[in-house]
């Protein structure tokens, strides 16, 4: 496979007083903005990168707080990734885009895709993160009596952050999620370790783990106006086929496309993904 090295330029811009990351290769076609995880990067889109951008113009974008973008003491949401890649897309590609998340990078995308339609030719979500109906936010009586004590969240997550930001858990996990273990190389690791050391990376994790769910994906894809594709890796224990049957209840006119991968179907089945979303795209470009 191309490593993500080859032909793909990287480039820092500031975005309201925060240094951002982002990444571009292609020089002609459609334009893509692929949007990592969490704890991912732009070094996730390795494999997706160098062959898109043979006929496509592609950007990935690491959000604030994340890969080798500023990791600052504010309130990270849909909302904040929305703001950073609205601006990012009007200010740099200057033209509607395709956009394509993977799991939380999924949610950003698709709150991108409601609140921004003039600059959305179209969402593509793999594995998507984000609650799903009201049920999935109702919160357990224990829960919300242990998270309303004093420092119970900074404790739990400072605990959570200082065991994962470890080359050997970071391995254990990513495991866990790959359907075949085999796609677990010590670049991925790496990509995942090294921004954890951030200054600042605790407090993102911290923040993230206290931030209100936001917007259900259900008001989300009823409010969606431009073409979605909903690609599922079916051994995700996370994201899991159930919930992504819920997904297409809520968005029946979502293609569907089922994938034999786990959580993060671009970085272990790519010959599957590319292919799908390159052919979406043509299909909505015309």
């Amino acid at each position: 496979m191309t490593s993500v090295t080859t032909a793909v330029q990287s480039y820092y811009r500031t975005w309201q007083g925060w240094r951002t990351h982002w990444v571009q290769a292609g020089q002609q076609g459609p334009a893509i903005v692929l949007i990592h995880g969490f704890g991912a990067s732009t070094d996730h889109w390795r494999y997706n990168i160098p062959d898109l951008a043979r006929d496509h113009r592609v950007w990935a974008v690491d959000l604030l707080g994340f890969g080798r973008s500023e990791k600052p003491p504010v309130d990270y949401t849909g909302e904040l990734w929305r703001e950073q890649l609205r601006d990012f897309v009007s200010d740099v590609i200057q033209e509607p885009v395709f956009l394509v998340g993977n799991s939380l990078g999924g949610y950003a995308a698709l709150c991108f895709g409601v609140d921004c339609p003039e600059w959305t030719r179209g969402v593509a979500l793999l594995n998507c993160a984000g609650p799903v109906g009201s049920d999935s936010i109702r919160p357990n009586p224990i829960h919300r009596f242990l998270f309303s004590l004093p420092g119970v969240v900074d404790v739990a997550s400072a605990g959570l952050f200082f065991y994962m930001r470890n080359r050997q858990v970071i391995r254990q996990i990513l495991h866990q999620v790959y359907k075949d273990p085999t796609h677990v190389d010590d670049a991925l690791v790496e990509s995942i370790y090294r921004p954890a050391w951030d200054k600042g990376a605790f407090g993102v994790f911290r923040a993230v783990f206290k931030s209100p769910p936001g917007r259900r994906l259900d008001q989300l894809f009823a409010q969606l106006t431009r073409p979605l594709l909903l690609m599922w890796g079916t051994a995700d224990p996370w994201m899991t086929v159930a919930r992504a049957k819920r997904c297409n209840a809520f968005a029946p006119y979502a293609q569907v496309e089922w994938l034999d991968a786990g959580h993060c179907p671009h970085d272990e089945r790519p010959d599957l993904v590319n292919p799908l979303v390159r052919r979406w795209c043509q299909s909505v470009a015309g």
